[in-house]
Formats: C-alpha cells, structure tokens, sequence
C-alpha cells in the first residue's frame, strides 16, 4: 500500500529529502501562498505545529502559485516570508504544483486518497489541508476556508 512516506519532496533549504524521514508522525500537509486571503491561516499552523510537535506532529507546507498567481516569489522570498510574517518554524519545501500533469506525486496520491467536495480530485485553492496518521495514510481532507484551529481533535485523535 502507498503512503505519504513513500514520496521525496525538495525543501526551500536544499536536498531532495524522503518523506519517510517524518515516519511515525501525524502529519499535516498543506499547499500555501504567501498572497492568499488565506494566507493568515500560516498563523494557526504555526500555533497547532508548536502545540504539538513534542507529541509527535508535524506541518508540511508545499508553496503553490497555481492559484490567483498567489505565490510568485522564489525560496529565499517565501522562505523569508514565512519566518518573518508568520514566524513559521515547521517544514516549507519548494515550490510545486497540486493540479494537472505537472503535479507533484504526493499530491496525486493524497487527491485520489481523500477526494473533495463532489468526490472530485482537483485541489480549488491554496490551504487545502491533508491529515495523514502516524503510518503514512491519509485520514481526512479539509477546505482551505477550514482554519487550522478547527483541526486539533483531529490531531489529538491521531496523537
């Protein structure tokens, strides 16, 4: 069976890494924008990831400008964005696209594990939210209009 582990994704930081190296984790993965009307949700991230990353947890942020143009910056610009706004201290990997042939892999697979509104695939906007248990499965799929405060009996249910 495939799992979220059995991806790479390259962080702003460098190297292609394996997901694999978050194993035994509950994860979070969410594709981001910097200019976003949602953008502030960076905000409640960052709150759930220090709340319960002792626990076992972790955010993924995967920036997307496929949406609006809403991420035009390069690493070092989202990279600074995220810390200096949000004070982001979780994971932000590279630049990818989640719709469309160029989709990055990981995305594919969690599309397809956990459908949408109308059990469609297609991700609609930037802060759409994907749970993932401690082995790799994607649990639940949420709205970018579903803050992440919302999330933590979710999380703490995967805890």
């Amino acid at each position: 069976m495939t799992t979220v582990y059995d991806f790479s994704a390259k962080p702003l930081s460098g190297e292609e890494i394996p997901l694999s190296n978050f194993r035994g984790k509950v994860l979070l993965i969410v594709n981001t924008a910097s200019n976003c009307g949602f953008t502030p949700q960076y905000a409640g991230l960052e709150k759930l990831y220090r709340k319960y990353k002792d626990r076992g947890f972790e955010v993924l942020a995967f920036p997307c400008n496929q949406f609006g143009v809403q991420e035009p910056g390069d690493a070092e610009e989202i990279k600074n964005f995220c810390s200096l706004t949000y004070g982001v201290t979780f994971p932000v990997f590279a630049k990818v696209n989640v719709n469309g042939e160029s989709a990055h892999p990981l995305f594919k697979f969690m599309k397809h594990a956990k459908r949408g509104f109308l059990a469609t695939e297609s991700i609609k906007w930037n802060f759409t939210k994907f749970l993932a248990d401690r082995n790799g499965k994607v649990i639940k799929r949420f709205s970018p209009v579903t803050a992440p405060e919302t999330l933590a009996s979710d999380i703490e249910a995967l805890l």
